[in-house]
């Protein structure tokens, strides 16, 4: 089970989420600085202009240098990477603090493409680095640290930075390069923040064992070819490319939120304080983190994809709604709840991704998400600068980026139904149910596997499906497959309908499954516990050829979930409290043999009740 210790415990692990701190939050100071300055100066459709085109600096490094930075992840440590992308910050901040004594604005924004581009190198080997320092084991959970440490990062350094702003600025400064002299001091907290960034990265641990001995072609990189074959590498497996999509839709969706928000508040709510502007935009920040945290409490077994289309479904919904609010006050919610759902898209798709990818074009692959994702950017904020040139204000552009959210949604709902509705179902039986699981490991991950077991309520299935990363093909009665609600995810969950006429079909198609190799189910009851015990198995199981490479799993649901409006047995002595979640355990015992009759498998259940039911 992964928990919070268990990753911080890893060796490097704390050293690695310093260095992710310190480049989020020195990256974003001199950004905020040079966006406040915008602010402050510029009204209306210029302002909107200009926030995009720093926000598109921001970006364009990253489709630059896509191939390069993907070779130099793959081709040496990622370290390494890191320490010497932290050494060229230092420089890129002097020139910075240059610029801001000198009040060239010009300079400092032309710097922010520079600054962006050391960026563009290390982004590659930072989120790499995450699969080889924390393993597959604790993937999730490294990416949901990872996530949240940029977030609190990003949040900081919105805060510090324009509380510093603030607190230097007076309203007789009216030029730009006189604000930037005024907040010259701030270019030596950029300095130092990048020096102490360079240490730390220096000691992180090397994982990489063997070197690459790849070569890297500027005729190649100038010529395009480096591009394309990169490109394909990240789509030969479809759902690597098909996260990246995703994800590029909602980095476009947030980029452009954040671009015309604060002409937003100072045209429609008339905020004209940075502080109040900024601070609202930063508690999306504070979002991530908890929902980061919630993702990987919700992922301890796997990577939880379903919740990557609650999270669409969400930030579309606050998108939308946005325009009709006029508190600052709800808004702050708002945003605060946009940032708690955009980590249920960030953290699962991001983990899926790395866990997806071969070690040897893990830096290639990420470089290419990094790419797609800012091309997409890149190509919304230039059509935020268009329609904002030809007078389309804030409102409009909200409404249009609520329509791309229901894309991203669609997107998300036609390969993860499923998942989705599982996710669903965890998150609504979490807040009245906690469930436990024990003997997972029993369950092999390379055969087929007999899952059969007590039959204790009506969500029993979802109970079972919430412990395993693989799916589950539930064996049930007919009408309660063709239920209208469910149907469709019973239908696309793959679930076999069982009738007395259609008996040996089932039979068939459960024997089909197990030869792939898949999970089935079955409840040997054949029907809900009504008093709380175990009654005879049925036989028909046994009816189905034993020709598989797989096993039989027994487990038993206890006694948790009686009284509650699931379950058909209502002890007379129990009692509904609101505030009180049940606990129920699952036991998943070791593994039987095909041939394992019904008496015999309900005596090893009967066991496990006994043995369970009295701890």
């Amino acid at each position: 089970m992964q928990n919070k210790e268990k990753i911080l415990a890893v060796s490097g692990a704390i050293n690695y989420i310093f260095v992710v701190f310190l480049n989020a939050f020195t990256d974003l100071g001199h950004k905020i600085i040079i966006q406040n300055t915008i602010f402050k100066v510029y009204d209306g459709s210029t302002q909107i202009v200009l926030t995009a085109i720093i926000n598109a600096l921001v970006l364009l490094p990253f489709i630059l240098v896509f191939s390069p930075s993907g070779f130099l992840a793959d081709r040496f440590a990622k370290n390494k990477i890191m320490e010497h992308s932290a050494a060229f910050a230092v420089v890129i901040t002097l020139g910075i603090t240059y610029a801001y004594y000198h009040g060239y604005f010009i300079f400092a924004f032309v710097m922010t493409f520079l600054l962006a581009m050391q960026s563009a190198i290390y982004g590659p080997a930072k989120y790499g680095y995450i699969k080889e320092l924390f393993g597959e084991k604790f993937l999730t959970g490294g990416n949901s640290i990872a996530q949240a440490t940029t977030t609190v990062a990003i949040l900081g350094g919105i805060i510090f930075y324009t509380v510093l702003f603030e607190g230097m600025y007076d309203d007789s400064l009216v030029t730009k390069s006189e604000i930037l002299q005024k907040i010259a001091p701030l270019g030596w907290l950029l300095v130092g923040g990048s020096l102490i960034e360079w240490f730390a990265a220096s000691k992180l641990p090397n994982r990489v064992l063997t070197a690459s001995k790849r070569s890297f072609s500027m005729k190649r990189y100038v010529s395009g070819e480096y591009l394309f074959k990169n490109l394909k590498t990240s789509t030969r497996k479809e759902e690597v490319f098909h996260a990246i999509i995703a994800l590029s839709l909602f980095w476009s969706i947030s980029q452009v939120v954040l671009a015309i928000f604060g002409e937003y508040a100072k045209d429609q709510l008339g905020v004209t304080n940075t502080i109040y502007v900024q601070g609202v935009m930063a508690l999306a920040g504070v979002g991530i983190v908890i929902g980061s945290i919630i993702v990987l409490k919700l992922s301890k077994d796997y990577i939880n994809l379903g919740l990557s289309g609650i999270g669409a479904i969400m930030i579309t919904l606050l998108v939308f709604l946005i325009p009709f609010v006029h508190s600052m006050s709800i808004i702050a919610v708002m945003f605060l709840l946009f940032g708690l759902f955009s980590s249920f898209i960030l953290v699962p798709l991001n983990a899926q991704i790395q866990f997806l990818a071969v070690r040897t074009h893990l830096g290639t692959i990420l470089a290419a998400n990094n790419f797609v994702q800012n091309i997409f950017m890149f190509s919304f904020l230039c059509l935020t600068t268009v329609f904002a040139y030809f007078g389309m204000n804030a409102m409009i552009l909200f409404y249009l980026m609520g329509i791309v959210g229901l894309y991203l949604v669609a997107l998300l709902f036609k390969r993860y139904v499923v998942e989705i509705f599982f996710a669903t179902m965890k998150l609504f039986s979490v807040l009245r149910h906690r469930y436990e699981y024990f003997g997972v490991e029993n369950i092999p991950e390379d055969k087929a596997v007999l899952l059969l077991g007590n039959h204790v309520s009506w969500i029993d299935w979802i109970i079972l499906q919430l412990a395993l990363k693989r799916r589950i093909n539930f064996m049930m009665d007919k009408d309660i497959y063709n239920w209208k609600f469910f149907h469709p995810v019973f239908k696309k969950g793959e679930a076999i309908p069982l009738s007395p006429r259609a008996f040996k079909d089932a039979i068939k198609e459960a024997y089909k499954r197990l030869q792939n190799k898949s999970i089935v189910a079955i409840f040997p009851e054949g029907e809900i516990s009504k008093d709380g015990e175990i009654k005879p198995f049925h036989r028909g199981y046994e009816l189905i050829p034993t020709d598989y490479d797989g096993v039989i799993v027994p487990f038993y649901i206890d006694s948790g979930i009686f009284g509650s409006s699931f379950a058909k047995y209502k002890p007379k002595r129990s009692r509904r409290n609101l505030f009180k979640r049940r606990v129920v355990k699952v036991y998943f015992g070791e593994p039987l043999p095909k041939d394992t009759k019904s008496e015999e498998l309900q005596k090893i259940i009967l066991k496990m009740r006994e043995q369970y039911e009295t701890k």
